[in-house]
């Protein structure tokens, strides 16, 4: 078992590498780039002079080479692509992740300022879902073609139906401000008095202002995971140690929490190193019709922006999580069921 987990860290790198690579070379190639965003300020700006004068000045919005070669050297387009990519690939294993065009920031600074909002939002809906969930699918297993287990059942779907962007924008428009329930603030994490408030004031205040958004993320997540409960613990019924545990005079309900329950649990165990990077990742469009300014966000602004530092920051950072994620079910699994030998 040692053995395949050292391959399984080696193949870390190749994988990375072709991550990297392709990202790079898509993000290179895509339109609306910083130096033809450069290049279109510039013609505005110039532009608005000319209406300022009055049509009287002569100014051109047309660059000469030399100046736009300065521009693509300041952006680091002034070399081949994957000249470009080595540098960067090359910063990369120094551990800078390069400068955000937009903000001027050095990127592991403006993803360290994000992570803690995003991993806030994320523990809280793995929490809520394991705990709804759970026990959800074992009264669901328990009580089989009951009528709870058929109704719970079409809310469960109901909710993986609707996608959590969605369902924001609905929790928004029903619950948020300026409608007929005015009761949950809409934007951002805090109140703008927020450092006015009292201590309690001030946790009712973040609990209110988490509520829309957890809600959000977590709803897609409750049909997966309850299903997924329910049909292990349903096998784990249909088994031969159930049946000698019942034989033996044990009762039902104990048969099913201390032997059943036990070994139905390593399909959920093992999927907690899958979420690492969804937690740390953030959803992009909850995040941006909530306005929280977390990994989310971030990632959006950046594509839409073309800030490449970041965008290509991010996606290696998530990338890496969800590699390491699977090793640590993996692991996970090995740790939980004794049978399995890799």
């Amino acid at each position: 078992m040692r053995a395949y987990f050292c391959k399984r860290l080696l193949l870390l790198i190749p994988t990375l590498l072709g991550i990297s690579l392709a990202c790079f070379l898509i993000m290179q190639m895509v339109p609306g780039g910083p130096v033809e965003q450069a290049l279109q300020k510039i013609k505005y700006q110039a532009g608005e002079s000319e209406a300022g004068a009055g049509g009287s000045s002569q100014l051109t919005t047309e660059l000469n080479q030399e100046e736009l070669m300065n521009i693509k050297k300041y952006y680091g387009f002034d070399k081949p692509i994957l000249t470009r990519y080595l540098l960067w690939l090359g910063k990369l294993l120094q551990g800078d992740l390069g400068t955000s065009y937009i903000y001027e920031k050095p990127v592991l600074e403006l993803i360290a300022s994000r992570i803690p909002i995003s991993l806030t939002f994320g523990l809280i809906s793995m929490f809520i879902t394991y705990l709804v969930c759970i026990p959800l699918g074992v009264q669901k297993a328990l009580k089989h073609q009951s009528p709870f287990d058929h109704l719970s059942s079409i809310l469960v779907f109901l909710g993986y139906a609707i996608p959590g962007y969605a369902l924001g924008v609905l929790l928004i428009v029903l619950f948020g401000g300026g409608s007929f329930w005015d009761v949950f603030p809409i934007s951002g994490l805090v109140s703008d008095n927020f450092e006015d408030l009292t201590w309690y004031q001030q946790i009712w205040d973040y609990a209110q202002h988490l509520f829309l958004p957890i809600l959000c993320y977590t709803i897609g997540g409750f049909a997966t995971l309850t299903l997924l409960m329910k049909n292990s613990l349903m096998e784990e019924l249909n088994k031969d140690y159930i049946r000698t545990a019942l034989a033996k005079g044990l009762p039902y309900h104990q048969a099913v929490l201390r032997h059943g329950l036990r070994n139905a649990l390593i399909p959920i165990a093992t999927n907690i190193g899958m979420i690492i990077g969804v937690i740390l990742s953030g959803s992009f469009l909850i995040e941006t019709i909530f306005t929280i300014d977390g990994m989310g966000l971030l990632g959006y602004q950046s594509i839409i922006n073309r800030d490449y530092p970041v965008a290509l920051g991010l996606i290696i950072i998530s990338s890496l999580l969800s590699l390491v994620g699977r090793i640590i079910s993996d692991f996970c699994l090995a740790l939980v069921d004794p049978r399995i030998r890799f």
